[in-house]
């Protein structure tokens, strides 16, 4: 048996009579318990040009929304090249601003807007405690839609039907 020295700084110091092999077993173990629980935050990066259409805009808006809460970091680019480089820096900053704004995810920048080599460029992260934010659909909105969807299949089963029709009274089947 050993005489361990848990907390030295507390008053009065805490000792622990216990085998010292048995005591560094328990601490490492404890300590790899505790590393397999953390959450290891990432950086993610995203790249968005001056000509990135709209949809893809907001697929990408849809993918940083997940990472954020994922809890990870994001990094967002705005990839300049040739002529786009000297635009006027307030037009390339509202650009990447109007970017953010779609981003369906509450966050604070943790890294403001700034130049780069390849562009301007920022880091965001997520505001503890917040969700991401879908789109409201209410119950009269998804009865339309399933009407407008079965009326669209009724006209393209009844069109295939004519097509086929035509095709009997020609004489080709």
């Amino acid at each position: 048996m050993d005489l361990i020295e848990i907390s030295p700084n507390a008053k009065p110091p805490v000792a622990k009579i216990t085998d010292f092999g048995q005591y560094r077993y328990e601490t490492k173990r404890k300590a790899s318990v505790a590393k397999a629980k953390a959450h290891v935050t990432e950086t993610k990066s995203v790249q968005v040009k001056i000509g990135t259409g709209d949809h893809d805009q907001q697929l990408k808006a849809k993918r940083i929304a997940e990472w954020l809460e994922e809890g990870h970091r994001v990094k967002i680019d705005l990839f300049l090249w040739g002529r786009y480089k000297y635009m006027e820096q307030g037009f390339l900053k509202e650009r990447l601003d109007r970017f953010m704004k779609i981003i369906p995810a509450e966050y604070k920048i943790a890294d403001p807007v700034k130049k780069s080599p390849k562009g301007f460029t920022t880091t965001i992260e997520r505001v503890a405690g917040s969700k991401v934010q879908k789109p409201k659909i209410l119950p009269e909105e998804k009865k339309e839609a399933k009407k407008k969807n079965k009326v669209e299949e009724v006209k393209e089963t009844k069109s295939k039907k004519k097509s086929l029709d035509d095709l009997l009274d020609v004489g080709m089947i």
